[in-house]
């Protein structure tokens, strides 16, 4: 499937364009003006002539693609003009700064989710109900088995498994990006004092959570420490790509497990060869996704990644809502960032 001949937005080579304002939203290849809605690999990539983010994305931004890249940082709900149409950049709640960007000019308005979530999340802005006439959703876990807890109630599962094993080293593996930082915003909600260490990669991209204010548990550097101290009794983050590396020789009979919405799937954990799988997803459950359909009032919603035609079909079938999917086209240009498991980070 693809967009409609003459609408607002068009599915070009390098991705979504919109003709009125000159830019790309999340282009796949390098365009003069891109709109990015948040800075994970497959939504920000190098190249471009021009970003437009939002500001607390900034400093992930310049870090992933460059020092010197021309960025023009932006607010949440700030309407600006590009050529004939005007343009606004909305939380999502995915992760720090990520935004949905709406577009109109004309009579016609439409909203490209980007990544989003709709449950708390202390360490981003809250997800905002935006509506469009015409809404262009992720459906990375759009089926009805994905449904997810509270963060809290994870973080207190993770706060268990951790303490309950103080003779062992616990290393939770969780993308670098968003999860980390969220999970250690969720142990400080909790209650948790105690420092958690961090693997090289999370560590690096630390600095802008703490810039932006978020509150998080202590941390410091696995690498800070001795090589002759043990890690007995230690929470360890890292990311899954550390998983089954040379980088883990210094774990001694460690316990592991895996963060990851993909966890609510069984066996999943047991193929990816962890001890132990907590379900948290930076990305929306299966009613998350519906109820920010039914918000948005949009008359017509196309579907990206995932469950694309299952989600658009369910959309067209009970909910009475004119719905296809975009899945193919978005998929085959898909970057893949993180762990080297699944198809998105989540």
């Amino acid at each position: 499937m693809s967009l409609p001949t003459g609408g607002l937005l068009q599915l070009t080579p390098q991705g979504l364009y919109c003709p009125a304002a000159e830019a790309w939203i999340d282009p796949w290849r390098p365009v003069a003006r891109a709109l990015i809605t948040h800075a994970h690999a497959d939504h920000a990539r190098q190249g471009c002539g021009e970003y437009w983010a939002i500001g607390a994305s900034e400093a992930i931004l310049r870090q992933r693609l460059g020092a010197g890249i021309s960025l023009i940082p932006v607010d949440y709900g700030q309407l600006h003009r590009l050529g004939g149409a005007q343009v606004s950049f909305h939380s999502a709640g995915h992760v720090l700064g990520s935004a949905q960007i709406r577009l109109e000019a004309g009579s016609e308005s439409w909203l490209v989710s980007g990544d989003y979530k709709r449950c708390a999340d202390p360490s981003c802005a809250p997800f905002e109900p935006v509506q469009a006439d015409v809404f262009i959703t992720e459906a990375t876990f759009g089926l009805p088995i994905y449904r997810w807890s509270s963060g809290a109630d994870v973080a207190n599962a993770i706060r268990a498994w951790w303490q309950g094993a103080p003779e062992r080293p616990s290393l939770l593996f969780a993308y670098a990006f968003g999860k980390a930082q969220r999970l250690l915003a969720e142990l400080a909600a909790i209650g948790v004092e105690q420092e958690v260490l961090l693997h090289g990669a999370v560590q690096a991209l630390m600095e802008p959570y703490r810039q932006q204010g978020v509150a998080m548990v202590p941390t410091r550097p696995v690498s800070d420490l001795p090589r002759s101290e043990s890690l007995a009794g230690k929470l360890v983050i890292a990311p899954p790509s550390a998983h089954r590396s040379v980088w883990m020789k210094r774990s001694k009979e460690p316990q592991t497990a895996f963060v990851s919405g993909w966890m609510a799937v069984r066996g999943a954990r047991r193929r990816r060869g962890y001890e132990r799988g907590f379900v948290l997803s930076d990305h929306a459950d299966w009613d998350g996704l519906l109820r920010t359909v039914r918000d948005t009032g949009a008359r017509q919603v196309y579907v990206t990644h995932g469950n694309s035609d299952g989600l658009a079909r369910y959309l067209r079938e009970v909910e009475g809502i004119a719905a296809e999917p975009l899945g193919r086209a978005f998929e085959a240009e898909f970057s893949e960032d993180g762990d080297g498991i699944d198809p998105k980070p989540a």
